[in-house]
């Protein structure tokens, strides 16, 4: 590719591209090419003027080889990409923004007044059709306010007016159109799948592969927990799938041979092998898209408080105007209040508030399902942290393994890894990595493995029985026993790891110990979130009783629980609940999901098990849990934002109405106040809350 540097500091390059005009493609493809490069920490493609503006660590020589063999044609980009980019709606809404006011300007410098008075008369009549509509329904709502002001301005031949009422409105409508769709656009490609890995049945047995080799007509297995990576046909299982992220039906959907099943959609229980319908999953942004578009969960409480109030302060205003006429005799002063309402600020600025705060929880890498939940979260009080992949770091690792049957303790890793691989759990990820690193290769040998949540895994391999999991699934549940004379060795060891039990035809075979440290932060985010109005944090786990303790007194929650099952953190969240109090559950696996779904709100960790992020209202990386505080401050700098709107818009438009009673605004003036300030409002609402 040629291009000329046009600045650079150290860091940072701005180039011009040598093209005559860049496609939204083209500019999409170099976006994805820059933005997938080791050494670039950031770039910004700008396709109007063909620019690309590189922010990169190391060598610049290293940057300018980047681009110099880039080439379009040469890279391979994902579908997705094109699909969820938002490039074109900024610039589509731009133009009608700028359109709208260059034509204004034009027509009030270039059209003759007789004509641009029969133009704003036309243009008057969609505002009167649509009040008129509005009261034919029986509702006093804003839409008769507008048609009354443009109305009777327009039969008082005040056609300046008119037409600037109906200017603004039409400002604030695409301003308001705008934000929300990139607020949803962008909630939609944070929500969109992305799933590397899949399992493809291939001549009966299961291979691990990428997503991107899958082809049509392929078969593909989705183990508990997983998510449905592709549209398609169920050609063998039976599974229970939550479909809440396309449909909002939170109960799950029974499917069998025969059955669709959906991108995107999570299997709760059971195990799907279906045969893939689209390979690229083409749909799954738009449908994703269009359920956040329709969904009520992007309505907080108090934008619907915003909007009935706005539609109960219509015929206040209405007999506001009437009784300033019967007091006074005068129609100007009546049209002055007349020109001035509540409602178009309510309505537009609280709404806009929301959607700038989920659209900036994303630029934290914090995705917020909807309003309702930066709500839930801000009046929070209490805080349930699952422990293990949680305040713990996502990263176990494998410290050691003890073998109780004689065999390598190599060779029983690799009889671990080949059962444990199947399972989204940062344990059973550990004992994969472990396996992984020492290059312990394996073939399938075992038959259908059989997932318990919380408790392990079950399988037959070679004809025998095989079962890894917790102390309580291997020896209570499954009966299994140590071998004669390992008790002394058993009771030596380590105490400071969380240990996994893989026992063969009922009789242990070794003991694969992992250590999971806390994460460096836990404390300080417990202490901050306590400073920050949280006023009891909880934390529960599976592990042993001796193994929580220590992790409470280090971290330093209010409570503990040990030992507890999934249905135990849900039941303990609900009791909470009855006891008035608002709860935020925090986890990473399957076994957090009823606790999860229980709560007000439910905070899952990005690199956590599918069926988790999808049931969670909001999403955080696994980075830190700084996030969790981020997420906090932004909620509750939310909601005094919306505080603050209300008094603006009721103290400003209180003093526009008395003013214009008072005969010293005119209608004209107090109808552009009004707008005016309903448009800084909103802009102003769309800063960012964090800064």
């Amino acid at each position: 590719m040629r291009f000329t540097v046009k600045h650079e500091i150290k860091g940072r390059i701005r180039v011009q591209l040598i093209q005559r005009e860049m496609t939204f493609e083209e500019a999409d493809t170099l976006q994805y090419y820059l933005s997938t490069r080791e050494n670039v920490v950031s770039a910004k493609v700008q396709r109007r003027t063909s620019g690309a503006v590189i922010c990169y660590r190391g060598d610049r020589e290293e940057i300018i080889e980047l681009l110099k063999n880039f080439h379009y044609k040469e890279v391979k980009v994902p579908e997705a990409v094109f699909q969820s980019s938002g490039r074109k709606l900024e610039e589509e809404y731009w133009e009608k923004l700028v359109t709208k006011v260059v034509l204004r300007a034009g027509s009030k410098m270039f059209i003759p007044y007789p004509l641009r008075a029969a133009v704003t008369a036309v243009r008057s009549l969609k505002y009167l059709r649509h009040g008129l509509k509005t009261l034919a329904k029986g509702r006093m709502e804003v839409p008769v306010l507008d048609a009354a002001a443009v109305g009777v301005s327009v039969f008082r031949g005040d056609f300046d007016t008119a037409g600037s009422i109906m200017f603004l409105l039409g400002i604030g409508e695409i301003l308001e159109e705008w934000t929300h769709k990139k607020s949803v656009g962008d909630l939609a490609r944070s929500m969109s799948l992305n799933i590397e890995k899949v399992w493809l049945l291939c001549g009966g047995q299961e291979i691990l592969t990428d997503s991107a080799n899958v082809r049509e007509q392929d078969l593909v297995v989705v183990h508990m927990g997983s998510v449905i990576p592709f549209d398609g046909t169920v050609e063998a299982g039976e599974a229970m799938v939550n479909q809440a992220s396309l449909t909002g039906e939170a109960v799950p959907v029974e499917k069998s041979r025969g059955a669709s099943v959906y991108a995107g959609t999570v299997v709760e229980e059971g195990e799907l092998t279906f045969r893939v319908r689209a390979g690229s999953g083409a749909s799954k942004y738009d449908r994703i898209a269009a359920m956040i578009e329709e969904s009520e969960k992007l309505k907080s409480s108090v934008e619907g408080k915003a909007e009935h109030l706005a539609d109960r302060l219509v015929p206040w205003t209405l007999a506001g105007s009437a009784l300033t006429w019967l007091a006074t005799g005068n129609v100007t002063k009546m049209l002055a209040v007349l020109m001035v309402d509540f409602s178009c600020a309510l309505k537009l600025a609280v709404p806009i508030s929301v959607l700038s705060a989920i659209r900036e929880a994303g630029s934290f890498h914090i995705t917020v399902k909807g309003g309702k939940y930066l709500e839930a979260v801000a009046e929070a009080d209490t805080v349930v942290f699952d422990k293990t992949g949680t305040l713990t770091r996502a990263c176990p690792v494998v410290a050691e393994v003890v073998s109780f049957n004689g065999d390598d303790p190599d060779e029983l890793l690799r009889l671990a890894a080949c059962m444990e691989e199947h399972f989204p759990h940062s344990m059973a990820k550990a004992v994969v990595d472990a396996a992984k690193a020492r290059d312990l290769q394996h073939e399938e040998k075992h038959t259908k493995v059989e997932y318990l949540v919380a408790h392990g895994i079950s399988t037959t391999i070679e004809g025998k029985r095989a079962v890894i999991g917790s102390w309580h699934f291997v020896f209570e549940d499954e009966k299994c026993v140590l071998p004669e004379g390992t008790q002394e060795k058993f009771d030596s060891l380590p105490s400071e790891y969380s240990q996994l039990y893989l026992a063969v035809e009922g009789v242990l075979a070794g003991v694969i110990c992992i250590e999971d440290p806390l994460r460096e932060e836990a404390r300080e985010v417990v202490r901050a979130l306590k400073e920050s109005g949280i006023s009891k944090v909880v934390m529960m786990t599976g592990d042993s009783e001796r193994t929580a303790c220590a992790a409470a007194e280090k971290v330093g929650v209010d409570e503990y629980y040990s030992e507890v099952l999934p249905e135990d953190k849900a039941r303990f969240v609900e009791e909470e609940k009855a006891k008035g109090r608002k709860v935020m559950m925090i986890g990473d696996g399957i076994n957090d999901s009823p606790a999860l779904s229980a709560s007000d709100v439910g905070i899952a960790i990005s690199d956590g098990a599918e069926l988790a992020r999808e049931i969670a209202d909001v999403t955080i990386g696994a980075e830190n849990l700084w996030q969790i505080l981020a997420l906090r401050k932004l909620s509750t700098g939310l909601m005094s934002r919306i505080q603050k709107n209300y008094r603006t818009i009721v103290g400003f438009n209180t003093a526009l109405i008395l003013l214009g009673a008072a005969g010293i605004l005119p209608p004209s003036t107090s109808a552009l106040l009004h707008n005016t300030s309903t448009l800084v409002i909103s802009l102003k609402s769309m800063n960012p809350i964090l800064g």
